[in-house]
């Protein structure tokens, strides 16, 4: 390429000299971008390690980094073009100024990679201003170090285009042909020439895909609303929502609807009871506490964790209980772990809770308990307003709801940051949990309490004993070094992940101690995967333990066959039907099918799963998960394998997409099972 030096910045006369010094100018964007990716790269390895076939990463990131470098220039050109019209010197400030506002944000996206291993998209549009900041300040804002970064973007910047773009003008020849191959990949797409990338973890595959491409991709999607892609549910491959599976691998149970037109998930609720044999059956209904844990996954959970399990005290439990090793998450963000364990319900378009006013009445678990007496609660150290859950519970007749407003004296917050923190620790959770519950009242009680230490910024009361308990747990997990020195990146989750441990240690102490304690029925579960622990697959995220205890059950036992937080609610009162007489609906709009207690590996379901509010685009059938258009088979330790079946492929397309239609039907009708049933269970 030839270039022709001048003296300085030339004002614009004529179109052929506004091509030259666009092209001129996109030299310094081309290297802008090229600089922060390096910087990317090197920020990534100190944070969370040099990944493997770093040359591969650092090509694919580079030519994933062109094409948005391309793309990105075609908006710039139209911008530049037509403000030439009015003022060269214009057209060239509101382009700094622009490739700068772009930077800004890629380092913005960069920096919340870094801090949760996860993509922003969409995500971004569904939540509001208030939960942002809590999230935001939560996690420590505007630090110092982020600050020293925003000033070096800037003065890089600028200093790249003052003394590198601005003398620049490439001739006429060079700078046509650049436009025309901006056009070209921007009218054809040329992201989608890119096939996904395919590392072994999907940190990796995450780490190289351009941040701001990324989010806006997902923006144009979100505003632009869903794309029919045209699967044709009547097709061969399609086997109905929940139909009979043609593999031999494992049969998929089949649901039979009864008046889809107006209530598009209303079947008729015969969940079998597969709980009561464990159980030895007790005078009176049983107590549920249901605990749900903040990120409590399968990575860092159990004996067999790849990480090395940092729960002894939940190792312990799970050894005398009822064991799912193989469950899953809904959603891989918290906003829809109370709808899926509640009521199985539908995620609707961001979320069952975001619905707000517009919440349809429904049946739950909660509320059809109420109305065979039992007492339920809700116990959270935040702020229950966040993901609308107080909104929720309300709407399934819970009105004892204990959150951080009702601790008064006597606890300790979590430390803050910058003035915000996420509110009161496990242990004080724990101990206001036994403060306002009076052992002596017989009544049935429904409890569900979600912990929230586990959470960014992993700043915990106690921090400096459990950093410690952190190195103590590499030396007994049997790490080499290299394993400890990549563990210690990530010390701070690993001690509040002790930290909860012990805190559930002193919540079970406790508890023996109580009369209602013989009589009640624990379930732990996590709400997703940790995710700032990066992850290895696309499952990973979803993958979560499900514990069963109680001095009531005869037996124990491990399952490894899959189920999710959608077979919670109709297991539960499956089992409370048939050995205590409860009265449930004869009819329902549950998602799930029940529990799955087959000891093998194996998957009878076919369910979404909710990664984030905005992005629905994973679902798991029988042995196999579909996210976006890749099929994944599923191995019995619940990695990937990335597969080509093109049958397999159609089938689970086509039962995704009918799931999509009937959650399309409800948002329009909003109704979900008639008001004869509601009139008797809310």
């Amino acid at each position: 390429m030839k270039y022709t030096v001048t003296s300085g910045p030339q004002p614009v006369s004529d179109r052929l000299t506004v091509v030259s010094q666009f092209a001129g100018l996109s030299v310094g964007w081309l290297i802008c971008l090229v600089v922060c990716r390096i910087g990317e790269l090197i920020y990534n390895s100190v944070s969370h390690g040099i990944p493997e076939s770093l040359p591969t990463v650092v090509a694919s990131s580079l030519l994933i980094d062109v094409i948005y470098f391309l793309q990105s220039s075609f908006v710039l050109f139209v911008v530049f073009f037509l403000l030439s019209f009015l003022s060269g010197k214009l057209a060239r400030t509101v382009y700094v100024l622009l490739c700068l506002l772009l930077m800004l944000i890629q380092l913005g996206l960069i920096v919340y990679f870094g801090k949760t291993s996860v993509l922003l998209g969409a995500d971004l549009y569904s939540y509001s201003p208030e939960e942002i900041q809590q999230t935001v300040g939560a996690a420590g804002g505007l630090s110092a170090g982020l600050v020293a970064g925003i000033v070096a973007l800037v003065v890089l910047v600028l200093v790249i285009f003052r003394f590198v773009s601005f003398p620049l003008q490439p001739t006429v020849r060079w700078s046509a042909g650049f436009i025309g191959l901006v056009v070209i990949a921007t009218v054809f797409n040329a992201s989608t020439w890119l096939s996904e990338p395919v590392f072994k973890t999907e940190y990796v595959n995450n780490l190289v895909v351009n941040k701001p491409a990324y989010l806006a991709q997902a923006t144009i999607a979100h505003f632009s609303g869903p794309v029919d892609e045209g699967v044709d549910i009547y097709a061969d491959a399609y086997i109905g929502d929940y139909g009979e599976s043609t593999t031999t691998e494992s049969k998929i149970q089949q649901i039979s609807y009864l008046a889809e037109n107006q209530y598009p998930f209303l079947h008729a609720d015969d969940t079998p009871d597969v709980l009561g044999p464990f159980f030895n059956q007790s005078p009176t209904p049983p107590h549920v506490v249901i605990l749900i844990v903040e990120g409590l996954g399968r990575a860092f959970t159990g004996t067999d964790a790849y990480l090395g399990s940092f729960t002894p005290f939940i190792d312990s439990l799970a050894q005398r209980s009822l064991y799912w090793e193989n469950f899953l998450s809904e959603g891989g963000r918290t906003f829809a772990v109370l709808p899926s364990i509640l009521g199985s319900l539908p995620f609707a378009t961001q979320g069952f809770s975001d619905l707000g006013s517009r919440m349809p009445d429904h049946l739950s678990l909660t509320g059809i308990l109420r109305k065979n007496g039992y007492q339920p609660a809700f116990y959270y150290g935040g702020s229950a307003q966040f993901d609308n859950m107080n909104g929720l519970l309300r709407k399934q007749g819970v009105s004892r709801i204990f959150d951080e407003p009702t601790f008064g004296s006597g606890y300790q917050k979590m430390p803050g940051i910058n003035g915000f923190t996420w509110g009161y620790g496990d242990k004080d959770l724990f101990r206001h949990y036994f403060a306002v519950n009076d052992p002596s009242d017989t009544r049935p009680k429904l409890q569900v309490l979600l912990t929230v230490s586990t959470h960014d910024p992993f700043k915990i009361n106690e921090q400096t004993a459990y950093l410690q308990k952190a190195e103590q747990r590499y030396e007994t997990l049997g790490l080499t070094e290299d394993q400890k020195q990549d563990h210690r990146q990530y010390t701070g989750q690993f001690a509040s992940i002790l930290y909860m441990d012990d805190a559930l240690r002193q919540f079970f102490d406790t508890y023996r101690n109580r009369p209602d304690f013989n009589n009640t029925i624990f379930l732990i579960t996590g709400d997703h995967r940790m995710p700032e622990i990066p992850m290895t697959t696309k499952l990973d995220r979803y993958h979560v333990p499900l514990i069963v205890y109680s001095p009531l059950l005869k037996r124990r036992a491990t399952f490894r066959s899959i189920s999710t937080h959608f077979d919670i609610a109709p297991t539960l009162l499956a089992f409370l039907r048939k050995n205590y007489q409860l009265k449930t609906p004869a009819i329902a709009s549950w998602l799930g099918i029940g529990i799955d207690t087959t000891r093998q590996f194996q998957n009878v379901h076919a369910y979404p799963l909710k990664m984030t509010k905005a992005e629905l685009s994973d679902f798991v059938m029988g042995p196999y998960m579909l996210n976006q258009k890749t099929l994944y088979r599923i191995n019995p330790n619940m990695n990937l394998e990335p597969v080509s079946e093109p049958g397999q492929l159609s089938r689970l397309n086509a039962t995704f997409e009918q799931y999509k239609r009937k959650n399309d039907k409800f948002l329009t009708d909003t109704k979900l099972v008639p008001d004869s049933v509601l009139a008797r269970y809310k």
